[in-house]
């Protein structure tokens, strides 16, 4: 290895060579894509983050500099200094941003080598992401992830710069905080000062961000850290980023508009032009077409009620269904009758357990439908469940029959699996929208109690607000969620501002003075003290990121990220602590 150069004082980044430099003289430092040994001449790719630029060394012109280079090998770190010139006439490499110029080295020192990789440096790299993950730092060198982690830092800064520039503060909240019941399992973390008590680390800055509207501070954001020690999937990890906003003297479309207007930005700067407003949709009508409260809508295959024209049915499941109350609600599945028996099985299966008692199906065939049920069904039936649907020769028909809510969420599923099957969804589309007008409540089976949809600080509706005690789960929440191809990328309301609405719904959650009073007292204090009507949101910028970028996993657009059973295969994390530690805290493990 020769001496280290005193000096790194590069003059151009790898990517950024051209035409334009041809003559003039490039000092470089980047790692080795690939070495070749072509007849006495050797060229190195040589790469950085901004991309890769081919060299070459003449034994003729430099012995030394040949010497060297001779026993570098993929990933060895480089200092190169030499003339760029036009690669000669038929070498220019069109697939590269510098193939059409090359660098003479001149001078070459290896600034660090490097073992064989356990995989290769390529945009596509056939290995098994668990050894992606425990080196990690050698995935991240791969373009497609630098790309991934160059989308990310362009969306946060154009959020920042759109957010400063109406007026918001980017002010931080505490990671080290109190245990709240806000859905999910708390991450905590055991106080060495104060034995026996514990912080949680925060699933949001929720709290905090409405008191700094009590503070007066109108306008908040932040790219917050958040944490959920719950389990995990592709779109959600134990810590995780969130665009996180309030504001006060706003109304629903206030909060709308604004973020409506960022994500224009957004898009503006990362090339991906996001039309704006956005279509609004109310969770009754999300569910009842489309059975989800994140609908994806790159295809169609509604949900069509058939309760009225099934009313008088001789197949006993449909109308005992219907007399007892609930409905028969079906999708057309296009071209369908390409699906065999055991397709068809699969799919009842697969309703079942989604919780269906079953999944009745007709095949509309040229020469007539085909079923079990047929049988049961007349003509008019038959041809009125085609009508309704919309159904051509060659479709399927899937029917469930059960509660509404239930056959909602259940085709829901079916209109889900049916469009992976058939790959429905356009891949390129991007379909964003707004589903407003949540329930403010649900109910908790397994508590017997209410519960809520959103968070226990969701404004009533206007018009639900008298009837809180008389009917809480018809009420309906100024509550709002953006939803992006069938994934939730943020979720926010309108809060409450006023102690004693505050007080009721926590008392209709079941959470009496004394408890209310150690969970939110100091909430409740500070709205005794001036708190402006207020609401915000938070966007989960993983996902969007991740959306984005045409990724199937937010791994992907995460530099460090945990596997699925919450570990960090590169740092080993979590991991035994010693005796000592855990003495000083006071704990003893079982």
């Amino acid at each position: 290895m020769t001496n280290q150069m005193d000096s790194f004082d590069r003059t151009h980044r790898c990517g950024e060579l051209s035409r334009t430099d041809v003559g003039g003289r490039a000092v470089l430092a980047g790692w080795v894509q690939k070495r070749r040994d072509h007849g006495g001449l050797i060229f190195i790719d040589l790469r950085d983050r901004s991309g890769v630029v081919q060299a070459v060394i003449d034994p003729n012109e430099n012995a030394e500099a040949f010497r060297t280079a001779h026993a570098v090998r993929p990933e060895y770190v480089l200092h190169v200094a030499g003339v760029v010139r036009e690669r000669p006439e038929g070498t220019v490499n069109p697939g590269l941003a510098t193939g059409e110029v090359e660098v003479v080295i001149e001078t070459l020192d290896v600034l660090n080598t490097a073992k064989t990789p356990p995989f290769e440096i390529e945009r596509d790299v056939d290995a098994d992401e668990s050894i992606r993950l425990r080196y990690r730092y050698l995935d991240l060198r791969r373009e497609p992830m630098l790309a991934n982690m160059i989308l990310r830092d362009k969306v946060v800064q154009a959020t920042r710069a759109y957010l400063a520039g109406q007026g918001f503060l980017e002010i931080e909240t505490p990671v080290l905080t109190k245990s709240t019941p806000e859905g999910a399992r708390d991450f905590l973390t055991p106080s060495r000062l104060q034995p026996g008590r514990f912080y949680a680390l925060p699933q949001s800055p929720q709290l905090f961000k409405q008191v700094l509207m009590v503070a007066g501070m109108e306008r908040y954001y932040q790219i917050a850290r958040c944490f959920r020690d719950e389990d995990l999937r592709a779109d959600r990890q134990p810590e995780y980023t969130q665009i996180d906003m309030e504001m006060s003297f706003v109304k629903q479309d206030d909060i709308l508009g604004l973020v409506e207007r960022m994500l224009g930005a957004i898009g503006t700067a990362v090339g991906s032009e996001i039309a704006v407003p956005l279509p609004r949709m109310t969770h009754a009508e999300a569910m009842g077409r489309y059975g989800s409260d994140k609908p994806d809508l790159r295809f169609g295959v509604e949900l069509v009620d058939l309760t009225q024209c099934l009313g008088n049915s001789g197949f006993r499941v449909f109308a005992d269904t219907i007399a007892a109350g609930g409905s028969v609600k079906g999708i057309r599945v296009p071209g369908g009758e390409s699906f065999s028996r055991k397709d068809l099985d699969e799919l009842t299966e697969f309703a079942q357990s989604k919780g269906g008692k079953g999944l009745a199906w007709i095949v509309y065939a040229a020469a007539g439908p085909k079923s079990p049920i047929a049988k049961f069904l007349s003509e008019e039936e038959l041809s009125a469940v085609k009508s309704e649907l919309g159904i051509a020769d060659g479709d399927l028909a899937l029917l469930v029959a059960d509660k509404t809510p239930v056959a909602n969420e259940v085709l829901g599923h079916l209109r889900l699996e049916v469009a992976r099957r058939l790959d429905l969804a356009d891949k390129d589309a991007f379909r964003m929208l707004w589903i407003t007008d949540f329930p403010l409540f649900m109910w908790d089976d397994e508590e017997g109690r209410l519960d809520s949809e959103h968070h226990p600080f969701t404004m009533p509706s206007e018009d639900s607000i008298a009837r809180l005690d008389d009917d809480p789960l018809a009420c309906t929440a100024v509550a709002f969620d953006l939803v992006l191809n069938g994934t939730e990328l943020g979720s926010g309301t309108v809060r409450i501002h006023r102690r004693e609405l505050q007080r009721k719904i926590f008392s209709l959650l079941g959470m009496d003075d004394e408890e209310a009073e150690t969970k939110f007292g100091f909430l409740l204090d500070a709205f005794e003290y001036g708190a402006p009507p207020h609401g915000g949101i938070a966007l989960g910028l993983d996902r969007l990121v991740m959306l984005l970028a045409g990724c199937a996993s937010i791994r992907d657009v995460i530099a460090f990220p945990k596997t699925q059973a919450g570990s960090d295969l590169m740092t080993g994390a979590p991991d035994a602590v010693s005796e000592a530690q855990l003495r000083e805290l006071q704990i003893k493990l079982r």
